[in-house]
């Protein structure tokens, strides 16, 4: 329970910051998730996720903001580290104002479980392609995982999955951006193909050009085959 609220201390101190007269977006996003392992070494992730706003302009509101379908291919090197590649588009000219994206996506992700805990490190590099630019975003996240109910989640029991992530962006014609993020999240192991998470997550964002304050609420339904 100490690590429980250990997180949850962070998150409170994290939005103590968070102001709604101060540049704050609010936003609903759930995702569903398929995961296909096509050998013990190599596996497929196939993701869709809608954003939709619930606070902007200072007003609550209902309305949808983008469509991301998002797919990874995952290779193993060691039982704590893999690689993977990914493809995202993102959906916005027809449903919001923004432009289109396609998302290209090199990862490094390397875990660690001393006790019950486990510790993961991801690298990321990302080339967001629009029609106006290309921008180049590099991720840094740090996560822990754990279950709430003995040393390991059993089917019907629940764990907590808490990440802080820094995020650097660079392009032409912009100036750089520099991005903190900080996620907590609850999950259930309901079967043993398929998981649900709800959350939060909590952006502060342009760090270096007027302070940017998000608040989205999540939920994903994970499926394995």
């Amino acid at each position: 329970m100490s690590g429980i609220r250990f997180f949850l201390l962070i998150g409170l101190c994290l939005l103590v910051d968070l102001g709604y007269g101060q540049d704050f977006t609010g936003y609903i996003q759930p995702t569903v998730a398929l995961n296909y392992k096509v050998t013990p070494f190599y596996s497929h992730n196939f993701a869709i996720n809608s954003r939709n706003f619930w606070f902007k302009d200072e007003e609550s509101t209902l309305k949808a903001k983008q469509l991301d379908l998002v797919h990874f291919s995952n290779l193993k090197l060691m039982d704590n580290q893999s690689v993977a590649f990914g493809v995202q588009y993102r959906f916005r000219s027809f449903i919001d104002t923004g432009e289109n994206e396609l998302r290209l996506t090199q990862q490094y992700n390397y875990t660690q479980k001393p006790f019950i805990v486990r510790f993961g490190q991801r690298f990321r590099t990302e080339q967001r392609i629009t029609k106006s630019n290309t921008v180049h975003r590099f991720r840094y996240r740090f996560s822990v995982d754990f279950p709430l109910n003995g040393e390991r989640i059993d089917i019907g029991e629940g764990y907590l999955v808490g990440n802080l992530e820094s995020l650097l962006s660079i392009g032409k014609h912009i100036n750089p951006e520099y991005d903190q993020r900080a996620t907590l999240q609850l999950g259930w192991l309901l079967s043993n193909s398929i998981k649900f998470q709800v959350g939060t997550e909590y952006r502060l964002e342009d760090l270096t050009d007027g302070k940017a304050h998000i608040l989205m609420f999540l939920s994903a339904l994970n499926l394995s085959l």
